[in-house]
């Protein structure tokens, strides 16, 4: 009987738990208030574990805004102590003004040379000068000079060439007309034809005579005139190299202009209009 007993009291407990759970089912699901306050915790859960891992961010960014605002702030100290500084030294230098120019070194003109200007060396210009034929100009760097020169010694050479073949052919005329040779060809391609029925040949051979001493001049001139444009090409070289640091300063100049003169003659005053020169050096 007392097992009976015991097997009811454990049913009818097992049945009123049963019946509790689900009266509690039924009041949650009857009773919306509940269930909102359930899902609501739900929903607070889970916007808690996507935060989670984004706090450490949210830290960084912090921490990356407070670097940032203590640099701006460093930054701004500094500029003011700069302008400080800046704003101490102008008083200085207002309040006691220095008037006086620094002392130039003795050797200021020479610093004050660039290195990259060209001065060249006369001897040196010379010595090519008299080497090559305007060599002293290319030293120099004087290039626009090179044609003048150049044709000066085209035009002298042709000279030279053209005064010495003709002096040649009529020294070899003149010498067949002196020796009685008239059908010679050196006689007859310098004459025109039927020129010497014309004349006599004591003229025609002072006619060829004439004209080999002036083609020999001719020729002499023409070496002159070489020599000229050669020597000229020299001194061209030297003078540009001696001269190519002068000082050509708008103070070197000469003016003339009107002027009133006192002249004193026996102890009277007299004025008179006239021009004056002046130099400046």
């Amino acid at each position: 009987m007392t097992k009976k007993r015991r097997i009811y009291q454990i049913t009818i407990a097992l049945l009123l738990c049963f019946l509790q759970t689900a009266g509690i089912a039924m009041y949650g699901q009857d009773r919306p208030r509940a269930a909102a306050k359930r899902s609501q915790r739900q929903q607070t859960d889970s916007l808690s574990t996507v935060l989670r891992p984004l706090r450490p961010l949210v830290d960084s960014l912090n921490t990356e805004i407070n670097d940032i605002t203590s640099l701006k702030s460093d930054s701004i100290a500094i500029a003011d102590s700069i302008a400080a500084e800046n704003k101490k030294k102008l008083l200085e230098l207002t309040a006691n003004p220095s008037l006086e120019a620094p002392p130039v070194p003795k050797d200021s003109l020479q610093k004050a040379v660039s290195p990259k200007i060209w001065v060249p060396n006369p001897v040196k210009a010379t010595w090519l000068a008299l080497v090559i034929p305007g060599g002293g100009q290319i030293y120099n760097r004087k290039y626009w000079k090179l044609p003048i020169f150049y044709g000066g010694f085209a035009g002298c050479a042709y000279a030279l060439t053209w005064n010495g073949k003709m002096y040649k052919d009529y020294s070899q005329a003149y010498k067949d007309a002196v020796n009685g040779n008239w059908n010679s060809s050196s006689i007859t391609d310098l004459l025109p034809p039927g020129y010497i029925n014309n004349v006599s040949t004591s003229q025609l051979t002072e006619t060829l005579r004439k004209r080999k001493d002036t083609y020999r001049r001719y020729r002499d001139l023409s070496i002159f005139a070489f020599i000229g444009v050669y020597l000229l090409s020299v001194v061209d070289a030297y003078v540009d190299a001696e001269l190519s640091n002068f000082d050509i300063s708008p103070d070197l100049s000469m003016k003339v202009e009107p002027a009133v003169i006192n002249t004193q003659m026996t102890g009277s005053s007299n004025r008179s209009v006239g021009v004056q020169c002046s130099f400046r050096f």
